[in-house]
C-alpha cells in the first residue's frame, strides 16, 4: 500500500521520473503476496522464497532512500516533498522486514549446519 501510494506521489509532482520504482516494487510485492496466498511456494521448491523476500526489501530499502533524498533536495513542489517523506518510512518499513527476514534466515542456516552430514545413524 505504502509503494502505491508513493508511486501515486510521484505521478502528480515534478519528480515523475522516479515513478518507476515505486511501482515495480508495488507490483513485486503484490506477486509475492499472491504466491504466498495461492501456496505457490510450496509448488516451487527450488526458489528459496524467504531468500528472495529477503533480496526485494535490501534493494528496496536502498532504491527508496536514495529516490527519496532526490525528491525531497532537488525538488520544490508538495507531491515531492510527500513522496519523499513516504519514501522515507518506506525505508524504515523495508529495513526493518529486512532485520525480520534476516533474523529468519540466520536461523535457517543455524539448523541446516547443524544436522550431522553423515545423516542418522542406525545402530
Amino acid at each position: 500500500v505504502l509503494s502505491f501510494i508513493i508511486f501515486i506521489c510521484y505521478i502528480a509532482s515534478l519528480a515523475a521520473s522516479f515513478m518507476m520504482a515505486p511501482l515495480l516494487e508495488f507490483l513485486l510485492a503484490l506477486f509475492l503476496f499472491f504466491a504466498y496466498a495461492s501456496k505457490l511456494n510450496e509448488k516451487f521448491k527450488g526458489l528459496y522464497w524467504p531468500l528472495s523476500d529477503f533480496l526485494r526489501c535490501v534493494t528496496a530499502a536502498i532504491i527508496y532512500f536514495a529516490i527519496s533524498i532526490a525528491a525531497v533536495s532537488k525538488y520544490n513542489d508538495g507531491a515531492s516533498k510527500a513522496a519523499g517523506v513516504f519514501g522515507f518510512i518506506a525505508t524504515i518499513v523495508y529495513a526493518t522486514d529486512f532485520y525480520i527476514t534476516f533474523n529468519d534466515l540466520v536461523t535457517f542456516l543455524k539448523q541446516g549446519s547443524s544436522e550431522s552430514p553423515e545423516g542418522p545413524k542406525s545402530e
